[in-house]
């Protein structure tokens, strides 16, 4: 039976059972403490009793620093996971205690994300890294007792294919507002991204022992080529315009005198003297800024610039491989099914 006694203003009930660790809480009411002592009570007799007191006490701020902490470093994309977290973290509901939280919550976060534009896979990413927080929570902190309320709210689809290319003088015009940029690997990155067709992941992965100049291939190691429609093909044929493009960055890496007398030669004659490490010498985050404020600079005179999306340069990439006759393209990208320019399909 539970005990059930008056502290000052406030209400404490205590139940003691065998087996099980004693419970405590305080209420406002004498009602509701006996409220709560019936139902604990009863969840005992019935065997269905869980000691939620972690998960009310763990904010969702706490679990998520834990969860950075032990869960995203064995992930293959911690840089995302790590930028999702912290925009949760930044969100009132990081000061709510786990328990407290319920469907309706998420629901509301989902409507305000997606009220401020974003797309639908993003919501969808950012709703399931808490669901997983609360899986992990659940099986392995100690909180068997912790529902999972992103279960009870309908899931956004994803994003819908997109299919934005570049119009006419959008190139020239992007290309130029990257090359003004203080980061002199922007521009060339730009160009990389339509010439190799790789993602953005995988092209700022890029090293130099991965590449033949002579033989003009990029080979990709078995750990970097992932996995599923996301990867990339063990050797990729690459053009005699990226290869200028690759020489234009060793000459980058290896400082202003070799780009000033790379200059006077040419683009096609600068050789890099068996460069090593990343390709590009800067983060892709510094790379997305510089695009973002290029693409909002575009946008003050063509407001069609602002559904343009570095992901685009992979269709873009893919469309003009379609366009010179490659077959294989679906090997290179690793699309199924990609659009060419309107009216042109494969």
């Amino acid at each position: 039976m539970a005990h059930i006694s008056q502290r000052g203003v406030y209400w404490r009930a205590a139940i003691r059972r065998r087996g099980y660790k004693p419970v405590y809480r305080t209420f406002d009411t004498k009602q509701q403490a006996q409220q709560w002592a019936c139902r604990v009570e009863g969840d005992m007799d019935s065997g269905l009793y869980f000691d939620r007191s972690e998960s009310e006490r763990t904010t969702l701020r706490e679990a998520l620093e834990l969860y950075r902490r032990d869960i995203v470093p064995e992930k293959r994309h911690p840089y995302q996971e790590n930028r999702r977290i912290q925009r949760w973290i930044d969100n009132d509901l990081s000061y709510r205690p786990l328990a407290s939280l319920r469907g309706a919550d998420f629901a509301k976060y989902g409507d305000g994300r997606r009220s401020s534009g974003r797309a639908e896979n993003t919501i969808r990413l950012e709703l399931q890294i808490v669901s997983h927080l609360f899986e992990i929570a659940r099986k392995e902190w100690g909180m068997e007792g912790l529902m999972n309320p992103s279960k009870n709210i309908r899931k956004p689809s994803g994003s819908q294919a997109r299919d934005r290319l570049l119009r006419p003088g959008d190139f020239e015009t992007l290309h130029d507002l990257l090359s003004a940029s203080a980061n002199p690997w922007a521009a060339p990155a730009f160009e990389r991204a339509i010439e190799t067709s790789l993602r953005q992941s995988a092209l700022f992965s890029v090293r130099w022992e991965w590449l033949d100049l002579d033989s003009r291939i990029l080979k990709f190691p078995p750990k970097a080529r992932g996995a599923g429609n996301k990867g990339v093909p063990a050797v990729l044929p690459v053009s005699s315009r990226t290869i200028n493009i690759f020489r234009h960055l060793a000459a980058i890496a290896e400082g202003p005198d070799v780009r000033i007398a790379s200059s006077r030669r040419g683009p096609g004659n600068v050789a890099p003297e068996n460069p090593r490490g990343r390709v590009f010498g800067t983060s892709t985050n510094a790379v997305i800024r510089v695009w973002k404020r290029a693409i909002q600079i575009a946008s003050a005179k063509d407001s069609e610039f602002k559904t343009l999306r570095w992901h685009d340069l992979w269709h873009e990439a893919t469309s003009r491989l379609l366009e010179k006759g490659l077959h294989s393209v679906a090997s290179i990208t690793g699309h199924r099914m990609q659009r060419s320019r309107p009216g042109n399909y494969s």
